[in-house]
């Protein structure tokens, strides 16, 4: 489990980078999307040392939401348009971008399943009563 939340980390910084990379190269100019693409990179990061640090479910699982919105607003704005900017799959770093983010969604959707897993597993070993078993 600790690979992957670290292997997820790894995939959310890289996002974070990309991101940062293109609000450097020129997306800060567009209004609205510049500044969420300096937020995305900037959480990105942050989430991606925290999941790394802490591993714990809720990290993980908002790890996951994360990417997945990542992505959910990448496609939005290809296919419909998002805060009047229309973006494209053939754009700079985008088909990498999603490799990225739905690789992160996968492994850290696999790192919480096992930490429930892992937890239920220890819950059915803990005698009913304290200091029996």
């Amino acid at each position: 489990m600790s690979a992957l939340a670290w292997i997820g980390a790894l995939l959310l910084v890289l996002s974070a980078i990309i991101h940062l990379h293109l609000w450097s190269q020129g997306y800060q100019h567009i209004p609205t999307i510049g500044p969420l693409f300096l937020i995305q990179g900037i959480v990105g990061i942050v989430l991606a040392i925290t999941v790394a640090v802490s591993r714990h479910l809720v990290v993980l699982v908002g790890g996951a939401l994360f990417a997945i919105g990542t992505i959910g607003g990448l496609l939005l704005s290809v296919n419909v348009g998002l805060f009047g900017f229309r973006d494209s799959l053939s754009a700079p770093y985008a088909t990498l971008s999603l490799i990225f983010e739905a690789g992160a969604f996968a492994v850290l959707v696999g790192a919480a399943v096992l930490t429930v897993a892992r937890q239920r597993k220890s819950a059915h070993r803990r005698p009913a009563w304290p200091g029996v078993g």
